[in-house]
């Protein structure tokens, strides 16, 4: 029974060999009788069909970037590569000629929209592939991944030969946005592919970048693919997306602050790193030079000043010695002593600094910022009038200095950070007695970076326990929505007490008094506390210290009693007296604002007296009465767009949380849509209105919209020109 069973399987397995071999004989037969190919219908004799089979890549989608709240910071976008057929058999649909005649003449005319070309070298290439005999060519550079405006413009001009190729390309909606930290990606003629060049697009490229697929196909000499040929072999796979921990909106007003901190002070660079002391998460990072992401020819630096450069930050780092001083015990607390100026000794066999009133010495004397003599002062003023002379007292009368080093490496300074994806400098740490160990009391002689002085201000504004900056939330798969990786707040190390911090902090709020070293970052109606910091810059060429041009910076944190944010604001500059503080209390304000603990405008705190969070219901496919429901009794501002009856997009998507006096957007299926009344409205408001619409909304300044150039209720559509100018 068994062989017999075998013999049947074996029988219908030469049975469907013999079925097969007949149906590639027939195929073989009726192409050599008919001379057409039975699967496409074309004639094989046709000299438009070429023998050889195309073996090539297909592109997976690179993932998107997205902001905190899912507005898109970096996405791929539809593009277009200029071809020329230079094939004079070539015709077009209709069978006329269609190719280029006069390369010379077809490239003055490609010059009038794509203004970077050089004409003659685009006239040479097609003269080129003419001479070769070659049925098309690629124009070269300034001619590949154009966008579609300037398509259209060129398809306006009616070139005879000219023709596209659809490609993507790498867009960055908001540039500058966070550009030296962000970085971007372009396409790599190596690697058929966009790749990641610069900051997290290059880090993260292994997640953003998917995996590529391959196909094999038939085609014409003129480059179309014969129907039935394709044979896919290898599906492509789509990047993950990256969500970030920052804001758009908020890093859109510390970009405008710091163009404007660059150009009032004529500064030759500008930070500012906006985060929660509590979590570590960074809402907005911006390092100055700044430049465009979307065409990233003109790049100042490839530096990032927040974690690749270091420097000596100045009296920023005071904290931390009085933090030194009272976590050990030996803060003399209501004791005074004479400012003015630190002249000292230092005895090598002990280990001993000695102040000494007069004399000769071989170290040169300390003296306070700018030859200021406060007097006879507390050591609690000392902090507020950033006397330097106060440090040099702590560190060699009071402080241990084994102490003061372990306390220095549990802060973190001179240390990588290790936040997640960035790439980072560990600066240069000098302790050596006695110059070393007095200077770095107050942030000179030794060099750290941005990212290390915010991670360790966290323990003094999170009672005693630092955390972690990070600036990526999560990684998800784009087409499943799971979560491939996910970041959460880490506590790095806990230095010092929650006494301590509590104590140095009640010490920074007397910083902004009337009179102290930073009354002009005093803002009215903010309990604050900060330190204000003047640095000296180290000029590698000359081996001293520059004379004219210095540090000037801020670090804050609002409420005073228990911090929500943490702002860093800062400039390298002559101006380092009469500098304006009005740009760090812009975005000290716009952060307040969004962290919902103060600062709101006077409109919406009448609106909405308290403070709601609300999770965002499911609108999607529902009707827009549906919608208002949901929405009703919520403190928010809804914006219906069109005249439809359902909802076919909303902004924040479903379970998304939201706040008061947030601006929800519902786009429904009407045919028509009216402009809105943008009175107020923020960047972030702007941004999804325009995802969600199609719509392009110029801007101009910053802060809210105060004016628009077309009236509310006016009809609109995708072609409208519209700008909004922000104040």
């Amino acid at each position: 029974m068994k062989i017999k069973a075998t013999n049947k399987r074996l029988f219908r397995v030469i049975q469907v060999m013999i079925i097969i071999g007949t149906l590639v004989s027939a195929n073989v037969l009726f192409t050599m009788v008919t001379k057409t190919h039975i699967w496409t219908g074309h004639n094989v004799l046709d000299p438009r069909i070429s023998n050889s089979i195309v073996h090539t890549t297909v592109s997976a989608k690179r993932g998107e970037i997205l902001d905190r709240n899912g507005t898109v910071i970096a996405q791929d976008t539809q593009a277009y590569t200029v071809i020329a057929y230079v094939d004079s058999s070539n015709v077009d649909a209709n069978g006329k000629a269609n190719y280029v005649k006069h390369p010379k003449q077809v490239a003055k005319k490609l010059k009038t929209v794509l203004t970077d070309i050089d004409v003659d070298q685009v006239a040479d290439t097609i003269q080129n592939a003419k001479d070769k005999g070659l049925s098309q060519t690629e124009l070269g550079s300034g001619t590949k991944r154009i966008s579609k405006a300037k398509m259209k413009k060129i398809k306006k001009l009616k070139l005879t030969g000219i023709d596209f190729e659809q490609t993507v390309t790498r867009k960055y909606p908001s540039t500058p946005f966070a550009s030296n930290l962000v970085g971007f990606a372009a396409y790599d003629e190596d690697k058929q592919q966009i790749v990641g060049k610069l900051g997290l697009e290059q880090t993260l490229n292994k997640y953003l970048s998917g995996t590529q697929g391959e196909v094999t196909y038939q085609q014409t000499v003129s480059g179309d693919v014969l129907p039935g040929t394709t044979n896919v072999i290898k599906q492509a796979e789509d990047g993950a997306n990256v969500k970030l921990t920052l804001d758009a909106n908020l890093q859109k007003t510390v970009e405008t602050q710091l163009k404007k901190t660059m150009k009032d002070n004529d500064a030759e660079s500008a930070w500012c790193v906006v985060m929660e002391p509590s979590t570590g998460k960074v809402l907005a990072w911006c390092s100055y030079p700044t430049f465009n992401q979307n065409t990233h020819k003109t790049i100042s630096t490839f530096t990032d000043l927040i974690s690749e450069s270091a420097y000596e930050p100045g009296s920023v780092m005071k904290p931390f010695t009085f933090a030194t001083a009272i976590d050990t015990g030996v803060y003399p607390k209501d004791q005074t002593y004479r400012a003015g100026s630190f002249l000292y000794t230092y005895d090598e066999s002990t280990k001993k600094i000695t102040r000494i009133q007069s004399g000769t010495t071989p170290y040169p004397a300390i003296s306070d910022a700018l030859g200021e003599d406060f007097g006879t002062i507390t050591f609690d003023q000392a902090l507020a009038y950033s006397s330097n002379v106060g440090i040099c007292e702590l560190l060699a009368n009071y402080i241990n200095y084994k102490d003061y080093g372990k306390y220095v490496k549990k802060f973190g300074f001179y240390q990588k950070v290790g936040t997640p994806w960035i790439h980072e400098v560990a600066g240069q740490k000098n302790l050596s007695m006695p110059m070393g160990y007095l200077n770095s009391g107050f942030g000179q002689g030794s060099s750290i970076t941005i990212l290390q002085l915010m991670q360790a201000y966290t323990a003094i504004f999170n009672n005693g326990q630092m955390m972690m900056p990070y600036v990526v939330d999560s990684i998800t798969d784009a087409d499943t929505g799971k979560t491939i990786k996910k970041y959460s707040p880490t506590q790095v190390d806990k230095p010092i007490s929650s006494d301590t911090a509590k104590q140095v902090r009640e010490l920074m709020s007397h910083v902004l008094d009337d009179g102290a070293s930073g009354e002009k970052f005093k803002m009215d109606g903010v309990d604050m506390v900060a330190k204000t910091g003047t640095g000296q810059i180290y000029d590698s060429k000359t081996g001293t210290y520059k004379e004219d041009t210095y540090t000037s910076s801020v670090m804050a944190a609002a409420p005073a009693d228990d911090p929500k944010v943490m702002v860093y604001w800062g400039m390298v500059s002559d101006n380092y007296l009469n500098y304006s503080a009005d740009p760090f209390k812009t975005i000290m304000q716009a952060a307040l604002v969004y962290e919902g603990v103060g600062g709101q405008d006077e409109e919406n705190a009448k609106k909405y007296a308290s403070w709601a969070s609300y999770t965002m219901p499911s609108l999607l496919n529902h009707s827009v009465d549906y919608a208002k429901e949901q929405m009703d009794g919520k403190k928010v501002h809804v914006v219906y767009i069109g005249n439809g009856t359902n909802v076919m997009a909303q902004y924040p998507n479903a379970n998304q949380t939201i706040n008061s006096n947030d601006r929800i957007f519902v786009l429904t299926d009407g045919n028509s849509i009216s402009m809105p009344d943008m009175t107020g409205w923020t960047q972030k408001d702007i941004t999804a209105y325009s995802q969600l619409t199609g719509i392009t909304i110029k801007t101009s300044g910053s802060g809210k919209v105060s004016s628009q150039s077309v009236k509310a209720k006016q009809p609109i559509t995708s072609d409208s020109v519209i700008t909004v100018k922000m104040k």
